[in-house]
């Protein structure tokens, strides 16, 4: 697994594998950090008492841990990690976080086959940016497809860029859209602010109940607000954030003020 850094840091989330199961603890190996031991003591193993560490653990299986620090006293390092510091919803995120960054990782030893270019000497021309540019491999990708003119608007170019979109597209399944739009809303009236108020309350209760999702409205700047839309897919969105911004001008105009909405496809 390509990495950025070659240790973990506090707090971070990790995948392990099992090696060795002590009375006293767990010794598991980091599958993101390669060579790289972590040690769950039995207090971090489970919530609680417990008699039998086998009954939580056992050789061979992944597991998810919350790093607790680096003993830097040991010669190699150690990591110390905790299991019952993770939960059941952070641990199918992580698990599938892992998944994808496999997935990433053998696009970009594709990628790097067909531009001419070995695993090492596409993570040296490139691959080291993209992950000081997006995090992960796999965020690179998904971004890609989300957008494909992301990379471009990071700063990447070369012969390689345009084999990259393109297996992005073909290959990653974004988990969700996100598009811009600028509501204007005025009112004449003593009682203007409050309706002003109550025209973005009937925009929010559009996407009550709309599944998977999301607005935000911000300030700009009277009489402007930025409505910020997240959906699984662009069809979804532009629907949605047509009807909330419409729902806002129909109430802003039906006590005499005025109403107009910007779509802005840029996000500015």
């Amino acid at each position: 697994m390509v990495q950025f850094n070659d240790m973990p840091e506090e707090g971070e989330l990790v995948v392990a594998t099992v090696n060795q199961v002590k009375n006293f603890g767990v010794v598991v190996e980091l599958d993101e950090y390669p060579g790289k031991e972590g040690f769950i003591h039995i207090a971090e193993v489970a919530s609680g008492w417990v008699k039998y560490i086998r009954d939580h653990v056992r050789e061979g299986q992944k597991v998810v841990c919350k790093v607790l620090g680096i003993d830097e006293r040991r010669k190699n390092r150690t990591v110390d990690l905790s299991l019952k510091a993770v939960n059941e919803h952070q641990k199918r995120e992580k698990i599938q976080q892992w998944k994808s960054e496999q997935k990433a990782q053998k696009l970009l030893e594709l990628l790097c086959e067909n531009v001419g270019l070995t695993l090492p000497e596409g993570m040296e021309q490139f691959g080291n940016e993209l992950l000081q540019e997006y995090g992960t491999l796999y965020r690179a990708f998904e971004m890609s497809a989300m957008k494909e003119i992301a990379l471009e608007e990071a700063g990447f170019e070369g012969v390689w860029v345009e084999s990259f979109i393109k297996m992005a597209q073909e290959n990653i399944t974004p988990p969700y859209v996100e598009i811009h739009g600028i509501l204007e809303l005025t009112s004449p009236n003593p009682n203007g602010l409050q309706e002003i108020i109550v025209s973005l309350e009937k925009a929010e209760k559009m996407v009550v109940g709309v599944e998977d999702v999301k607005m935000e409205i911000l300030y700009i700047g009277s009489p402007r607000y930025r409505l910020i839309l997240v959906a699984p897919n662009y069809k979804v969105a532009e629907e949605v954030l047509k009807s909330a911004a419409q729902a806002a001008v129909d109430h802003i105009e039906s006590g005499g003020g005025a109403g107009k909405f910007i779509r802005h496809k840029d996000g500015k």
